[in-house]
């Protein structure tokens, strides 16, 4: 069992450390490009596409977002699959894989295999965590004296 949770944090790991680089491997779009973009996908049958297409536009359009975004994943993806600190890694990933998660379900609902396989990386985290429990239990269950 515990082979099973090391290849889980090196995957989790190497998963978020690939998405932190990826977010770094394409220059910023001009405002100017994004609206050009958009304008392609106003068709009504289009709009999931046009919601992502804003989204993530909008994420990189703030000049910070997109590249803490992929900070975080890199430096929590180390944390992950350093044997140390990889309670604390998948800690501070969770936010990051339910967002991941919750991108997918409400933006391409349609993408099952997208879905599965973010729902996978949520599960993989939330099992990470919770393996640990006697690490934190005692922060939300206070025992009466």
């Amino acid at each position: 069992m515990s082979i099973l949770f090391i290849v889980c944090r090196l995957f989790l790991g190497g998963f978020m450390i690939y998405g932190g680089i990826q977010k770094f491997n394409k220059p910023m779009p001009e405002p100017i490009e994004v609206v050009e973009k958009a304008q392609k996908f106003t068709a009504a049958e289009k709009v999931n596409t046009l919601q992502k297409i804003l989204y993530i536009s909008g994420a990189k359009q703030t000049g910070y977002f997109w590249q803490v975004l992929g900070i975080c994943e890199l430096l929590f993806g180390l944390l992950l699959m350093i044997q140390g600190t990889g309670f604390i890694g998948a800690l501070f990933l969770l936010p990051i894989t339910l967002h991941i998660f919750l991108f997918h379900l409400f933006l391409e609902p349609d993408d099952i295999e997208e879905l599965v396989q973010t729902g996978v990386l949520f599960a993989i985290n939330i099992g990470l965590i919770m393996r640990e429990k006697e690490k934190w239990k005692h922060l939300l269950w206070i025992k009466p004296i």
